[in-house]
């Protein structure tokens, strides 16, 4: 099997640019390339899928077991004529001091011949001894070749290859000149993804032509192919190389459920071996465009990753229409999984530099922006019995790892709010909590990979089944309709709207005729009051929230639980109240 790994001696050598290049290169050579990518990455895969015409699949010893990265690469390069995995960092950096999550550890276990790529400028003599230590530091590692980049013109290539050729018995694959047609677009959280810009296709082409001019392709495929021909396995159990299967898309017979995946210039990262594991485990995948869609589609849930919304501030506030209706079906129970570009879509409010717009609402938070991280790298979580996976409580306290990457932060929070991981490792949310949830919520700063110590895609598919289920056994039950000025409006079977969006003064009445209420000035004041906590709090109001404003307002004597209870006989104003104001059942203390 023909495969390679690219790495450096240090970050920012160009292997990006590289990889992308080679891709690119053996592509249009008629070569079939799968990529990979090593580590938590979600931009470099895009440019790589960009590049090869295939997903870019990532392979990280921190989130996988050895059996795990060994079966993902069998599996997907196994219909691919060579396969290159880019390494990130150098190629002997990792977080273990014994160098067991490297590059150059996923070269051992893969049997990758190395191809480094070094950044020369400054250097002639000196990369001679860069290179013997970087030989001699692992002895099992086999740096098959060196890419020399960044060279300042011809004299430099050649006193280079001299001293190399002189010193060292390792092969001069490629010299490639500065040139800032090779850059890649970066910005205040790195590299664009290829996703925003017009020119992507044209981009990869140039640096695959580039490459192509500068690199000999034909001692790449040399090399490559002198990789054993079978993916060494380490040893493991048979659940552990099962991820390696195709997805089981007749494990539920019937319909697929629904599963909407916002995917749009704003919002990208996604892992594709996750969006398999969603659809092994029964889902159709449904896009959903943030920036250009007014309605979610027919979904039964909804995922929500990361990407760079305050990018795109203005565009999706524009979209109130969509922002609505995402905070509406929220509401209404939909459920929701959001990572952390999610997680502020959600929010009530982004605010960056001079600028703040609002976005839908749903959560009762407020996002703040800062220059510098606020939670990066590696994350271990424990879940808390309020995760709503969840099947049973006593299932809580499962340890997950993820990772994380954002430079903003909450505002705003509310006491009270419940959360599905304590935080072992990482910032997340505060330092101490993440995963905030909220109805059929789950919204995080941590990203999950499935097979990461987790079977996240599944048990969130499972969720989605499990409410679709109940509310069509409710449906079935009982379902009911209010008539509005001779207009059918529909809720569930306690009477709350099934669309926020329904409410009217007429609908209240209507509704407080089938309740035999008669609504007098005071219920009105209560109604509205309710309306107006909700747009502030994003939670309904409980009666010890309502008893000092109405004590100031009636006066002691008629604003207490008693008085409040006796005007809404048939729960209370928290349930016949919220009822009546057009809100959804209420959850949770506040």
């Amino acid at each position: 099997m023909s495969r390679f790994l690219v790495s450096a001696a240090h970050k920012s050598s160009g292997k990006t640019t590289v990889s992308i290049g080679l891709c690119a290169a053996l592509t249009a050579r008629g070569l079939t390339v799968q990529a990979f990518k090593k580590g938590p990455d979600y931009i470099d895969p895009m440019w790589l899928a960009q590049a090869s015409g295939r997903p870019c699949f990532n392979l990280d010893p921190y989130l996988m077991t050895s059996e795990q990265i060994s079966a993902s690469f069998s599996r997907f390069s196994g219909s691919a004529d060579i396969s290159l995995v880019e390494g990130n960092k150098g190629l002997y950096d990792g977080l273990a001091l014994d160098g067991s999550n490297s590059n150059a550890a996923l070269a051992q276990l893969l049997d990758l011949p190395v191809v480094l790529v070094l950044d020369a400028r400054g250097m002639t003599r000196g990369i001679a001894p860069l290179i013997l230590g970087y030989q001699a530091f692992d002895a099992r590692i086999r740096i098959a070749g060196v890419i020399l980049n960044q060279l300042g013109g011809s004299r430099h290539e050649a006193k280079l290859r001299a001293v190399i050729e002189h010193y060292t018995n390792v092969s001069v694959l490629g010299a490639i000149a500065h040139d800032p047609q090779l850059g890649l677009v970066e910005r205040h959280l790195g590299l664009m993804p290829n996703q925003e810009c017009d020119d992507a296709v044209q981009h990869v082409q140039t640096i695959g032509q580039r490459i192509a001019e500068q690199v000999d392709l034909g001692q790449i495929i040399a090399l490559a192919n002198s990789a054993s021909h079978v993916i060494p396995s380490a040893p493991g159990s048979p659940e552990a190389l099962d991820c390696g299967s195709e997805p089981a898309m007749t494990a539920h017979p019937g319909q697929p459920l629904r599963l909407g995946i916002m995917r749009d210039k704003a919002f990208g990262f996604y892992y594709p071996d996750d969006l398999l594991a969603l659809q092994a485990a029964g889902a159709e995948l449904v896009p959903v465009n943030a920036l250009q869609d007014s309605a979610l589609p027919a979904v039964d849930g909804l995922f929500i990753g990361g990407g760079f919304p305050e990018v795109f501030m203005p565009e999706l506030q524009a979209n109130t229409a969509l922002r609505s209706n995402i905070r509406s079906a929220i509401e209404a129970g939909l459920p929701v999984y959001a990572e952390c570009g999610g997680l502020m879509y959600l929010a009530r409010t982004l605010r960056w530099k001079e600028q703040q717009v609002d976005l839908v609402g749903a959560l009762p938070v407020d996002v703040l922006m800062h220059e510098r991280p606020v939670g990066r790298g590696y994350v271990s979580l424990q879940t808390t019995p309020d995760a709503p996976w969840l099947t049973a409580p006593e299932q809580a306290g499962q340890t997950l790892r993820g990772h994380e990457f954002h430079y903003s932060s909450l505002e705003n929070v509310p006491p009270g709010l419940k959360f599905a991981y304590k935080v072992q490792r990482g910032h997340g949310i505060d330092g101490q909590r993440d995963g905030l949830v909220y109805r059929n919520v789950l919204a995080s700063y941590s990203h999950l990979r499935t097979g990461a110590s987790s079977d996240w895609a599944r048990e969130f598919v499972n969720f989605v089944r499990r409410q679709k289920m109940a509310d069509q056994t409710q449906v079935a039950a009982a379902p009911r309709t209010v008539l509005v000025k001779g207009q059918s409006v529909a809720t569930d079977v306690e009477g709350y709207l099934k669309n926020l969006e329904d409410w009217s003064e007429d609908f209240a009445r209507a509704q407080a005729e089938s309740e035999d209420l008669t609504l007098t000035a005071a219920h009105w004041q209560v109604i509205y009051f309710l309306r107006a906590y909700f747009e502030e709090h994003r939670v309904q109001a409980q009666v010890r929230a309502m008893i000092p404003h109405f004590a100031r307002l009636w006066g002691p004597e008629l604003g207490n639980n008693h008085h409040l209870h006796a005007m809404f006989p048939v729960g209370g104003p928290q349930k016949q109240g919220n009822r009546l104001a057009g809100l959804l059942k209420t959850k949770g203390e506040h």
